[in-house]
């Protein structure tokens, strides 16, 4: 699969290919551009799914620089000019929510709607910095690390299916777990793009997990009553963080009838 080489980092992406409308996703924290697996397998042959693995995660590779989620939007715009596509429909899991927003923000023409998955678009509070570093400094240090995946799995990934979170652990468990360290940064000390939503003037679907606690209903709210031409958030039962994952099907349904609307100009 292709890498595309900018200055700061070789990043991975998978295309699906065809001739369909471009889908945009990046992956949440922890994760890679596998996690979109259920939605290229639902989705190919109608829309062209592009996922891209971001630094210090999947197969992508930088050279050591710190980096923001700007960056990352950067990233996300070099792989649509790798593939020669003008515009596409962004979108992204938590962390990768955190990008497509500033995507938009950043080139407003490259965007034609976001798909927003348990995301926000909030800073992280002083409480919240706190629980990452205690988090991510157990995480880099050589504590053994299966009671930490244990602990993970459930509240990355939500449900309580111990197959959904196999695969997960098993790479968690024999990746290189300092390397995460400058992405932690970027988490941690993320701005805050709340008050430039309403700058963003394109549909936007947001969807999110019912037990979702990394992303609660209240940042999914927020997320609708900023966005100008959102559409009503779209829970889905059952599901965590990682509603995609989990629970794909109405995930895939909901994507597949949001961007035929969005294609054919019903938004």
């Amino acid at each position: 699969m292709p890498n595309v080489r900018t200055p700061d980092a070789d990043i991975y992406y998978t295309d699906s290919g065809g001739e369909g409308p471009v889908l945009l996703l990046g992956h949440g924290f922890f994760m890679d551009s596998s996690m979109f697996a259920p939605q290229i397998d639902a989705l190919a042959g109608n829309v062209r799914v592009v996922a891209w693995d971001s630094r210090r995660h999947g197969r992508t590779t930088d050279h050591g620089a710190a980096f923001t989620y700007w960056d990352l939007a950067r990233d996300s715009l070099a792989v649509l000019d790798d593939l020669e596509i003008e515009t596409a429909i962004v979108g992204g899991m938590s962390q990768g929510g955190y990008t497509a927003l500033r995507t938009a923000l950043l080139a407003p023409e490259r965007v034609q709607a976001l798909l927003l998955l348990d995301t926000e678009a909030s800073a992280c509070t002083d409480g919240e910095k706190a629980g990452y570093k205690a988090m991510f400094d157990q995480w880099c240090s050589d504590a053994p690390i299966e009671p930490l995946v244990e602990a993970l799995a459930p509240q990355l990934i939500g449900g309580d299916s111990r197959e959904s979170w196999a695969p997960w652990i098993e790479k968690w468990t024999t990746s290189d777990r300092r390397a995460i360290r400058p992405a932690a940064e970027c988490l941690i000390e993320r701005d805050d793009v709340v008050d430039r939503l309403s700058a963003i003037e394109v549909p936007a679907l947001i969807i999110r997990g019912e037990h979702d606690m990394s992303a609660p209903a209240v940042k999914a709210k927020q997320l609708y009553d900023h966005l100008p031409l959102a559409v009503p958030v779209l829970t889905i039962p059952g599901a965590g963080h990682a509603a995609n994952w989990t629970h794909p099907q109405p995930v895939n349904e909901t994507i597949a009838a949001f961007v035929t609307m969005v294609e054919t100009g019903w938004l």
